[in-house]
């Protein structure tokens, strides 16, 4: 097993305006683990703790790639620091053509190149040998950036209340794309909270008997922030008694959650101003029933 991050001094974060508790009862380092382990040792790991991260999974060099070739794309639109290149990912701090960003953004997750990459033959000998069948990549992959600054973050969800359609027997694979310290902002997960996301989604179960199926897919959608629990991650482990477990992500690692573990985003407050730059993407035997929704590639104004 792979030793634990080492804890380091870490500066004040925050998610949608909210600081967190930055005391040890409250905060926390997740722990990785190494791809090569035995398969049962990982898929123990798995079930216990909702998670596995994944680290040196993938070719750093081949994540590096990618992350030039993006921001190569994105050269021209005022997003960029003057001088900033290949991958280093600087962000301007001011204004950038949003549309043109945008529109990017949308042909980005058509690119071969982003398909291939997330095809990549460690992402699917893994899960091949997890399902113990063919894996099959859903269509809708998200590419997510985190620019410097931005108080808007991804509040506390679990990803079932999306992919109601389909079997809940899937992963979630969050790559980042480049390095990813705790100051910028990559995923942080609640401990221990598979089990109280599988809690809520039995109940959810129990009480959406009078509703039609489409209702049933949707409903909770309507009732939560964009399909979130809350956005205030600090009073979310007060009431869990829990911790917010963060991590120094390196290019070529990969975290793999369950689609009942509980997780969220900090703003980015990197001291260099790079944009944090990762994609997420779900994985199923191809045996299971998908979720027809998530067969079309991602677009702003998909509804989900």
């Amino acid at each position: 097993m792979l030793a634990q991050t080492t804890a380091r001094p870490l500066p004040p974060l925050e998610s949608n305006g909210v600081a967190l508790d930055m005391s040890a009862e409250r905060l926390g380092w997740l722990v990785p683990s190494d791809p090569s382990a035995p398969l049962e040792e990982l898929r123990s790991r798995y079930a216990r703790d909702g998670y596995l991260w994944l680290r040196g999974l993938l070719d750093a060099d081949e994540v590096w790639r990618f992350r030039r070739r993006f921001f190569s794309a994105m050269e021209g639109m005022g997003l960029l620091a003057a001088g900033s290149k290949g991958p280093d990912g600087v962000w301007s701090g001011g204004e950038h053509d949003r549309r043109r960003v945008g529109q990017q953004l949308i042909e980005t997750v058509r690119w071969a190149a982003y398909e291939a990459f997330c095809l990549s033959r460690p992402v699917t000998d893994f899960y091949d040998a997890l399902f113990d069948a063919p894996c099959y990549l859903h269509k809708r992959k998200l590419l997510r950036m985190g620019l410097p600054e931005d108080p808007h973050c991804t509040g506390a969800h679990y990803d079932l209340v999306y992919l109601r359609a389909g079997t809940d027997h899937l992963c979630t694979s969050w790559i980042p794309i480049g390095d990813a310290s705790v100051e910028m902002g990559g995923l942080l997960y609640l401990e221990g909270s598979d089990a109280f996301g599988r809690e809520l989604e039995a109940r959810y179960a129990r009480e959406s008997g009078h509703l039609t199926p489409e209702e049933r897919i949707q409903a909770v959608n309507a009732t939560m922030t964009g399909g979130w629990l809350t956005r205030d991650l600090r009073a979310l482990a007060d009431r869990m008694n829990a911790r917010w477990l963060v991590a120094d992500y390196a290019a070529g690692d990969m975290v793999v959650h369950s689609p009942f573990m509980i997780h969220a985003s900090t703003q980015n407050v990197d001291a260099h101003r790079r944009i944090r730059l990762s994609t997420d993407i779900r994985y199923q035997s191809v045996r299971d029933r998908m979720d027809p929704r998530w067969q079309r590639d991602w677009s702003p104004d998909d509804g989900l």
